[in-house]
């Protein structure tokens, strides 16, 4: 069995700040992490190489500080890692983002499960997971909390908004993780001098053989033209008192406001 789970680097959420200036993030002095979605991925990845067997290859497009990542997810467990870093793969929307990947997926050939996060805590679209299953013409299914082989398919829970559905998927397929499926455990002293000494692969666009009319901003149906902190909603009013004080006191504003 060959897995391959999509880890993007993100800014840490709670580090985040936006120039109101440029209108852009400030990423300077903001420190990164994997996507905590990415990592539940890699748990997912874990979890059926220690069932069944197989190899785990960590695959990433970004700068070349994003081998930080790529190194913490073999600390993990995962056995190659390998980064997508060409100054041509800069501003790539989801479109742009999933053909790069499916195209360095390509080059890796005969997998058999690709697993990503359900999102990314930086853009919340959710979107690179089924795009990337479109473009190699494979099965996808999002949401996923459990997975169990059975011969050559795949049957999984999905979480839905009112319980779970089971689903069969055939191999090769796709696969978007939620958290349920579990927590990759801490890194192990042998883990992490093993991801120290670990070789990742660096691929450009030649390496990829990419169309350069399809990635990166070229290739980007979408561009953020600014990003903005939302205005103050106005005045705000705290309400004391027991719970039931605070709830008569909130229905009494209500209907002062709807004219009751």
């Amino acid at each position: 069995m060959k897995y391959i789970v999509c880890l993007k680097q993100v800014p840490e959420t709670e580090g985040v700040k936006i120039n109101p200036e440029t209108g852009t993030l400030i990423r300077e002095g903001v420190k990164s992490i994997i996507n905590p979605y990415d990592l539940y991925a890699l748990e997912a990845a874990l979890q059926m190489k220690k069932q069944y067997g197989g190899e785990i290859i960590v695959l990433s497009m970004g700068p070349p500080q994003v081998e930080e990542a790529l190194r913490e997810a073999i600390s993990y467990g995962a056995d190659e890692a390998i980064l997508l870093c060409d100054k041509a793969f800069a501003g790539a929307d989801t479109l742009a983002t999933s053909y790069t990947l499916a195209q360095a997926i390509k080059k890796i050939g005969n997998f058999d499960v690709i697993f990503c996060g359900k999102q990314a805590i930086d853009g919340e679209t959710a979107q690179v997971g089924p795009e990337l299953a479109q473009r190699l013409d494979i099965p996808y299914i999002t949401y996923i909390r459990k997975i169990e082989l059975k011969n050559n398919t795949l049957l999984v829970e999905r979480l839905l908004d009112d319980g779970y559905q089971v689903v069969q998927i055939n191999l090769p397929a796709l696969l978007t993780v939620i958290k349920e499926i579990g927590e990759p455990p801490l890194p192990s002293i042998r883990g992490k001098m093993r991801a120290k000494k670990a070789k990742i692969l660096l691929w450009t666009t030649q390496d990829i053989k990419a169309d350069s009319e399809k990635i990166g901003l070229k290739g980007s149906a979408t561009q953020v033209v600014k990003i903005f902190s939302p205005p103050s909603r106005g005045e705000r009013q705290m309400l004391t008192g027991s719970l039931e004080q605070q709830a008569r006191e909130l229905k009494d504003k209500l209907m002062t406001i709807m004219g009751k």
